[in-house]
């Protein structure tokens, strides 16, 4: 009697983890924005102290923004968004290389690489989100 009563009375499913509404490439992109930023900050100062600090900041920045890219991947998008977006594996793939460049450089034309894919996943998200 018991088990009828505390039985579920109604299925859900979910296409994602938690409820719509929780992930958002915004995160990444503004991770990425951030990277570029200083990176072209780094341009315009030749003080060494600046420089570390600088260079922390920019690691750390790329790596929340793969951070962000990798949850994307591994917990929102499902079975039908990589069957619809065949290039999808390769796109993520891609983001993830060109952060970890843009990590690995003080050139702010890898940040804007690493957004240029980031804004792709981007597209490819709130296209999801509308089916």
């Amino acid at each position: 009697m018991l088990s009828r009563l505390f039985a579920p009375k109604v299925k859900v499913s979910a296409h994602c983890d938690l409820p719509c509404g929780v992930y958002d490439p915004a995160q990444a992109r503004i991770e990425a924005e951030s990277v570029k930023a200083v990176q072209e900050k780094m341009a315009g100062n030749d003080d060494p102290h600046f420089q570390t600090r600088a260079t922390i900041i920019k690691e750390q920045r790329a790596e929340l923004a793969k951070h962000h890219v990798s949850v994307l991947w591994s917990d929102y998008f499902k079975a039908p968004h990589f069957e619809k977006y065949p290039e999808l594996h390769r796109l993520v793939n891609d983001t993830l290389k060109a952060l970890s460049a843009a990590k690995a450089s003080t050139d702010p034309a890898t940040g804007q690489k690493a957004l240029d894919y980031i804004a792709q996943i981007d597209k490819i998200f709130w296209e999801t989100k509308k089916a």
